[in-house]
């Protein structure tokens, strides 16, 4: 939630009213807005059964929900029903990402990773509530609104694509992925719409999707280092300390201090390497599924002008049968113009689909670039604090402990 709420603070501030002066409030109030918070992470169940589920908080004003505020408990299987749903239904729209399922047992009930998976979640289901079109979802009300009894027998409804398990889902995400990156790489040649611009757009995306695994993957780097570092300058410190308590009162209290000063380093080198793994590593992370997300509209894209192109190709076909038969005055001419007016709509109803879909792509990715160059400028604003903070704080503790080492230098 770190991202949407630092975004929502800086958008209220440029409005040039305080947000809490009366004026403003009373407009907040007359605005449409639906807000959702994802807390309180529990721990249910045991071995393999056992699963966490989150309180959802849902603050609104909109006139279809049932009221102003309303909680619900979920569980991750909840939010893979809500992205499934929403994919199916919004093509050429951008779908949020989840985090992904760890299978890793021992990592799963980590404080640490669900933590984690708690601000991914939270993330994924603002991005929806605050989409113009997602918001409307019949799909979003149902999982911020639903009874864990009727939220539970929604998600077990089998019909169409729904009948998968999300591992078949991701699987089916990575196949169209593999698809589209087919396409780019040029090892299949399939029926494909010749526009500059979608040409740039999916340059665009596959480069991000390069550049930000890479940063993340750093990221990932300098996140262990700073653990390493604080588990060395722990045993450090330990180590010192033992040495200090075998010399003299004087020269042992230096060593002391030492060891104490060390020990106190670790703890926030500890501490910036959660943070830089919260709120630098994790938002990078979701970047790379976002462009995932956006692979699979891409592939939705191309398929759609696949079966545009198909149809028009079967008219073409269908027209030159039509004339023949008219020619020949067959009897079957009215069975044929019945189901050429057929195709006819089907093709009309898949152009229509298809240009849809490019005029909400269009949208998306503006919206997604404006909203990247937030949340990853934040991203970094917070390493370059946080280590400034940090290199700070280090040298001053350094630095106090100068005289006393000099000190006991100079005696010996």
């Amino acid at each position: 939630m770190a991202m949407i709420t630092t975004q929502q603070r800086s958008l209220s501030s440029s409005s040039g009213q305080s947000p809490r002066s009366p004026s403003s409030f009373s407009q907040q109030q007359q605005q449409p807005f639906l807000s959702v918070s994802v807390t309180d992470p529990v721990k249910l169940g045991n071995g393999v059964q056992a699963y966490i589920s989150y309180r959802v908080i849902t603050k609104t004003n909109f006139p279809e929900y049932q009221g102003p505020e309303k909680i619900v408990i979920r569980r991750y299987s909840d939010f893979v029903w809500l992205r499934d749903r929403i994919f199916e239904k919004y093509k050429g729209i951008f779908i949020p990402p989840l985090p992904e399922k760890s299978a890793v047992e021992k990592f799963r009930f980590s404080a640490e990773f669900i933590e984690m998976r708690r601000q991914a979640l939270d993330v994924f289901v603002n991005r929806i509530a605050s989409h113009p079109e997602l918001q409307k979802s019949d799909d979003l009300r149902t999982f911020l609104q639903a009874e864990e009894e009727t939220m539970e027998r929604a998600r077990f409804q089998e019909t169409g694509i729904f009948k998968k398990k999300p591992a078949d889902l991701m699987q089916i995400f990575k196949d169209v992925q593999s698809k589209v990156s087919d396409v780019v790489l040029g090892k299949e040649k399939p029926v494909e719409e010749s526009n500059p611009e979608y040409e740039k757009l999916k340059h665009y995306i596959f480069g991000l999707e390069d550049h930000l695994a890479e940063a993340q993957k750093h990221a990932f780097r300098l996140v262990k280092r700073h653990r390493e570092l604080g588990q060395s300058l722990s045993d450090f410190g330990k180590a010192v300390k033992l040495l200090g308590a075998c010399e003299g009162k004087s020269f042992g209290k230096v060593f002391s201090d030492l060891g104490t000063k060390s020990e106190s380093l670790s703890v926030k080198l500890q501490k910036e390497a959660h943070n830089l793994l919260m709120n630098f590593e994790e938002p990078l992370k979701d970047y790379v599924r976002a462009v995932q997300s956006i692979k699979a509209t891409i592939a939705e894209r191309a398929n759609a002008f696949k079966q545009q192109c198909e149809l028009a190709e079967t008219i073409k076909l269908k027209e030159i049968n039509l004339d023949k038969l008219m020619l020949i005055r067959s009897e079957k001419v009215g069975e044929a113009e019945i189901e050429y007016k057929e195709l006819k709509a089907d093709s009309e109803e898949a152009s229509q689909r298809f240009e849809m879909i490019v005029r909400l792509m269009n949208e998306e990715i503006v919206r997604f670039q404006e909203q990247k160059t937030l949340d990853v400028g934040l991203a970094f604003h917070n390493f370059a604090k946080g280590q400034a903070q940090l290199a700070n704080e280090i040298a001053d503790a350094w630095r106090g402990l100068l005289p006393k080492l000099e000190a006991c230098s100079s005696h010996t």
